[in-house]
């Protein structure tokens, strides 16, 4: 089967490869612009009758996107240009024969709600990044960086800029004010800017264009037109200063005896962020004692595999401008810099006496970072950032006598990162290096006292950017003490203990650790309806990323293959699809061959905007080398999966997805059945709810549980389990101008499983389940009084050993509430009410009655907090 995949996917390849040998280029246009004159400049009111506007014509080539590409649109746009010393100005012109029915829908900044226009800029003209600046009929603004040439938009991006819109007998019109010093650009006599002007026309969930972009086209930035007449402009150096104040009020249950839990808490607390433009192209972040107070809480999880949780970054400094810092050198979330080990929870906890109790912090305090980041004209991309967190201790009280216990070192994080276009910036080649260093204390050895990572990437495009080859390596070296060094070869990362490996072997006197990572794929991303890609990553045994990125398993080698068929021109049925089908393998370093597997997906949009997505995975072998925590290589049954998903028009005031999800091996080894309902409603403009649900039920006959010795022998325990899961998140937005919002995000998290049927590993690769595992018989299992499972496997009436009740019932609620008033542009306040629950419930219990118990029947932790900034621009 995999043979006769390869041969499909060569052929599909060779035949697209000469189809498309000739591909057409669409011509550019180009806008030329001129500078106000007499100080005469709009007022940004949205109405575009100044007097001003008549020094240039309007621009009004706009083509169709989607769904029907190179199509007249349904309602024709256009355009202005202006310039000053200081400013871009943009006026707007969007015809619709119904204003009555122009959606008009309030939200914050970056809602991206209702009928909308944007003007794209590519001031660096690299054709691969841009600034997006975007304003909806009801005068919401939008800003996005954007890169990897239109694939990545990061609307975590606040420039200051001005905006406005009106609606009036022929549609709507805006107008807008960009500074010169929210863009990137280089010195010259005329400025050629990368330009792009969309709308779209909600009702309709149309997309035109001022430039076109073909739908088979490479990418979106390189296709852009170009923006002339910018004569004698000067670069703007930014300068801005944002100090903010935190007033924080914590209350929670009282614990009784407990000093450090008495129900109440207060706190103040101050800072400062800057933005220096050392250039105009690089710009300097500085943050002083940050505070994230506004920030979104994580959503609940649990995982039984034991591997950590990949969260997203949500704190603004280090989300602005990630894109310059990210290197992704294989697959999924694996990333050289993960900026939330940046202020993590401190690694370590105090050893307390009988009666002790203890205030360990929640975060390590960050006490300043500096971020210098851009992009040169000559196409220079750099990224440097430096962040210091302070020690940080547990406070321990017995009896009212305290003491205090280092849980986290003073550590210094430093992240470089530099990539250079060249070949009229067709391709490029770059850098990352980190390194970490902890200035370590007694109680904290097993951490790392250093972690260095350095990287070289590249990707270069031909053929109109339609073909690519890229590629990355990655190496890694760690320092410690042996018990530092000993405890990451054993993680379950790296897992160097495990029996029958002979490629690694755990060395307790190591006091350092190196390894390498990488990844090389080539493929085709344009031109026609074909997309393909091929390659392979690995990650050897050594690797370890954890201390400022990502990594979640070493000791990896994978190849994949991919092939898709787009639809690129609608019919009377859809607006658009693609089918997709994929093929991965992997090994370990000891050259066992681990997994195999075929995927199918495809997703259709029907006429109605109306969609369809769905795909099914056969995995005919699955191995793992970290199911059993350092034991042998373990066999899963052969598994078949599938999933269906379906949703009403977006564009309506309420749509909803449904979503059905299976996976099931042989012999019941195990399941998976997930139910999704998410549902969005907008009864008017100024509101809307979400409302989000999800339950799983996920059965295992072979879940493990622990090890234990049997006479020498170590015995593998799992357990049948019966896992269920339930999550419902609320959220709604309530905007009373474009300026002042409040939002609502609540989310109860429940995760119950129940074990059954006990089991020993017998023969951990063996392809029956019969074989590969044996169940205790009654006469060899009991429980005592506390709970515990007592083992007399040789039935000689003694226990052999013995293992915790591993059912689990874990519990956890979380809210934010949060005003928002952006007073004037730049400077905020925000009103935030946050709530929170864990616990661990009865597993015998319900779903139903543990969500009563343990959120709705349990006073809960709040937190209320006023947090005001005010940003100078100098």
């Amino acid at each position: 089967m995999q043979k006769t995949f390869v041969v499909v996917f060569a052929f599909c390849t060779f035949f697209c490869v000469k189809a498309q040998d000739s591909i057409p280029t669409v011509p550019k246009l180009i806008y030329t612009t001129e500078p106000l004159k007499d100080n005469v400049v709009p007022v940004i009111d949205g109405t575009v009758d100044d007097q001003a506007w008549g020094l240039v014509d309007w621009s009004s080539e706009f083509i169709e996107r989607e769904p029907d590409e190179n199509t007249p649109p349904s309602e024709q746009s256009k355009f202005k240009i202006l310039y000053d010393d200081k400013f871009l100005y943009v006026a707007y012109r969007c015809y619709d024969s119904n204003p009555e029915k122009i959606e008009k829908r309030l939200s914050r900044r970056d809602g991206f709600a209702g009928d909308r226009m944007a003007i794209i800029i590519d001031s660096y003209h690299d054709k691969r990044t841009a600034f997006s600046f975007t304003t909806t009929a009801a005068g919401v603004k939008g800003d996005e960086f954007v890169s990897q040439n239109g694939d990545n938009w990061d609307d975590s991006w606040n420039p200051i800029w001005y905006t406005a819109s009106n609606i009036d007998s022929e549609g709507w019109t805006a107008e807008a004010k960009i500074p010169f010093s929210q863009l990137k650009f280089g010195k010259a006599k005329e400025q050629i800017w990368g330009l792009q002007v969309t709308r779209l026309f909600f009702r309709e969930q149309e997309r035109s264009v001022w430039q076109r972009v073909p739908q088979d086209a490479p990418g979106f930035i390189s296709e852009f037109g170009e923006l002339h007449g910018l004569i004698d402009i000067e670069p703007q150096k930014q300068l801005e200063i944002q100090p903010f104040l935190v007033k924080q009020y914590d209350t929670y249950p009282a614990e009784t005896g407990n000093p450090f839990r008495d129900g109440t808490d207060f706190r103040l607390n101050g800072g400062l962020d800057a933005k220096i433009g050392i250039t105009n192209d690089l710009t300097l972040d500085l943050t002083v004692n940050p505070d994230f107070g506004q920030v979104e809480a994580d959503p609940g999880a649990i995982a039984l595999d034991g591997f950590q949780i990949f969260f997203q970054e949500q704190r603004p400094f280090f989300v602005e401008n990630k894109n310059i810092f990210d290197y992704e050198f294989a697959n999924g979330n694996d990333n050289v810099f993960y900026s939330r080990r940046i202020g993590r929870s401190p690694q370590g906890f105090p050893s307390l006496n009988d009666g002790e109790f203890v205030d360990v912090p929640n975060n390590t305090t960050i006490l300043g970072a500096a971020k210098f980041s851009g992009k040169t004209k000559n196409g220079w991309s750099i990224g440097l950032l430096e962040s210091v967190t302070g020690k940080m201790f547990a406070e321990i009280d017995n009896n009212g006598q305290r003491r205090e216990e280092l849980v986290e070192p003073f550590t210094n994080y430093l992240v470089g990162r530099l990539q250079k276009d060249f070949n009229e910036r067709n391709s490029f080649i770059g850098g990352i290096f980190t390194a970490t260093n902890r200035k370590l204390e007694a109680n904290l050895e097993f951490l790392h006292k250093a972690a260095y990572s350095g990287g070289i990437d590249f990707r270069h495009s031909w053929k109109n950017r339609n073909y690519f080859i890229e590629g990355n390596i990655v190496t890694s070296h760690v320092t410690g003490s042996p018990e530092a060094i000993l405890r990451t070869q054993e993680s379950l990362t790296h897992l160097f203990q495990r029996t029958d490996a002979s490629h690694v072997e755990v060395d307790p006197n190591r006091t350092s650790l190196t390894g390498t990572g990488g990844k090389i794929n080539f493929g085709k991303v344009g031109g026609g309806n074909w997309r393909y890609e091929t390659g392979g990553f690995w990650r050897s045994p050594g690797l370890e990323l954890n201390d400022v990125g990502f990594l979640r398993q070493a000791d990896d080698i994978r190849q994949f293959a991919n092939l898709q068929y787009r639809f690129l021109k609608p019919t009377k049925l859809l607006r658009t699809a693609n089918l997709s089908v994929r093929q991965s393998s992997a090994f370990d370093f000891e050259g066992n061959y681990n997994r195999i597997q075929y995927d199918f997906r495809g997703f259709i949009n029907y006429a109605n905007n109306w969609f369809t997505e769905g795909g099914a995975t056969h995995k005919p072998r699955i191995f793992t080398n970290t199911t059993l925590r350092g034991g042998p290589r373990w066999r899963f049954s052969e598994e078949n999966f599938y999933f269906v998903f379906a949703g009403t028009d977006r564009s309506k005031k309420f749509n909803a997805t449904v979503g059905y999800v299976n996976s099931q091996a042989k012999q019941d080894n195990f399941s998976l059945v997930r139910y999704v309902l998410r549902t969005r409603y907008q009864p008017f403009d100024a509101f809307s709810l979400s409302l989000n649900f999800e339950y799983e039920e996920n059965p295992s006959k072979t879940q493990y549980i622990t090890e234990r010795d049997f006479s020498g022998t170590p015995r593998y325990i799992l357990g049948e389990i019966d896992q269920r899961t339930f999550i419902t998140t609320l959220r709604f937005n309530y905007s009373i101008n474009p300026n002042l919002s409040i939002q609502f995000y609540g989310q109860p998290f429940i995760s119950r499983g129940t074990y059954t049927n006990f089991n020993f590993v017998n023969n951990s690769i063996a392809k029956d389940l019969s074989e590969r595992i044996t169940i205790y018989n009654p006469n060899q299992i009991s429980q005592s009084v506390e709970g515990n499972f007592l083992i007399d496997e040789d039935l000689d009436a003694n226990t052999d050993y013995e293992f915790d009740n591993p059912d689990f019932s874990f519990v956890q609620f979380r809210s934010n509430l949060v005003m928002r008033w952006e007073y004037i542009p730049g400077s905020e306040v925000f009103l935030v009410w946050s709530q929170g629950v864990t616990g661990l419930g009865d597993p015998a219990d319900s779903l139903g009655r543990t969500l009563d118990n343990q959120i709705f029947g349990q006073k809960r932790d709040n937190t209320f907090l006023l947090k005001a900034t005010y940003r100078f621009v100098l």
